[in-house]
């Protein structure tokens, strides 16, 4: 796995996967990048540059460990963008990695071209998301077998209780055995220490964050699933508003990785935007 040094000498590592124009892929959940396979075929079309952001993955663990915080990690993607050489990127994040992608246009907002935004959070712009709005997504799913027992945990946790269900279900398209295959996988590759760090308090900068997406004119592709508690469509919907030049799709019976529910759809999706 290739590796570069950040300005503060943690060693950090990606992975190249497919051919094509280089496409740098941020992770979310402070997690490493395996979670996203070759997101559903994408890599037949680009090469995926899949970034294990520092303390997850191959990259090494820093000596300092509020590093982690989501606007001290800026510049380790300016110094992978450096690395590969590249005077302009396209970027993908996904999830909580796409408030890195935000913080990232406030400084170098001149490097990237396209972006993709897949089921983002909005934390950095300042948008959160309500109790009302979680629950109306989980209640499209109503009809499915998991749905009293996932219900009950989500209720609990929303008004701070302790539960011994699982809302996972929740987060997936479809609750099949590759859907339960993937969540099960993310326990061993999730830096939970990094990510309370991530969002620590000063990771977030909303009125400075609102200004560089306001002013930042390349396309950008906000993709949300239907089914995804974690990043309803109202709040990406939401997000997508503060863009001057916003595509904003909402992926039907897709959840919070909408790659694994309709492959062939998320790709063609991305393609058109890229091309």
């Amino acid at each position: 796995m290739p590796t570069f040094s950040a300005l503060d000498g943690t060693e950090l590592a990606y992975n190249l996967v497919g051919e094509g124009p280089p496409l740098i892929c941020i992770p979310g959940g402070m997690q490493d990048t395996l979670y996203f396979g070759d997101l559903g075929g994408l890599s037949a079309h680009r090469q995926l540059v899949l970034f294990d952001l520092r303390g997850t993955g191959q990259s090494g663990v820093p000596e300092d460990a509020s590093s982690y915080r989501c606007d001290r990690l800026v510049g380790d993607v300016e110094a992978l963008r450096e690395h590969l050489r590249l005077d302009q990127v396209e970027l993908l994040a996904h999830s909580g990695g796409t408030n890195l992608a935000q913080r990232y246009l406030e400084q170098h907002a001149d490097h990237v071209g396209k972006l993709a935004l897949i089921t983002p959070s909005a934390m950095a712009a300042g948008i959160t998301v309500s109790g009302d709005d979680r629950a109306a997504v989980a209640e499209l799913r109503r009809d499915e077998p998991w749905y009293p027992e996932a219900s009950a945990a989500l209720k609990a946790l929303m008004s701070g209780e302790a539960t011994t269900g699982s809302i996972a279900p929740f987060y997936y398209g479809r609750w099949d055995e590759a859907a339960q295959a993937h969540h099960a996988a993310e326990d061993g590759h999730r830096n939970l220490d990094a990510f309370a760090a991530f969002i620590a308090d000063g990771a977030f900068d909303p009125p400075a964050t609102r200004a560089a997406l306001a002013a930042f004119k390349q396309p950008v592709l906000l993709l949300a699933g239907e089914y995804d508690l974690n990043s309803p469509p109202t709040a990406v919907a939401a997000l997508a508003a503060l863009f001057p030049n916003p595509h904003f799709v909402v992926r039907p019976a897709a959840g919070h990785s909408p790659w694994l529910d309709d492959p062939a759809q998320f790709v063609t999706t991305l393609t058109t935007f890229l091309a």
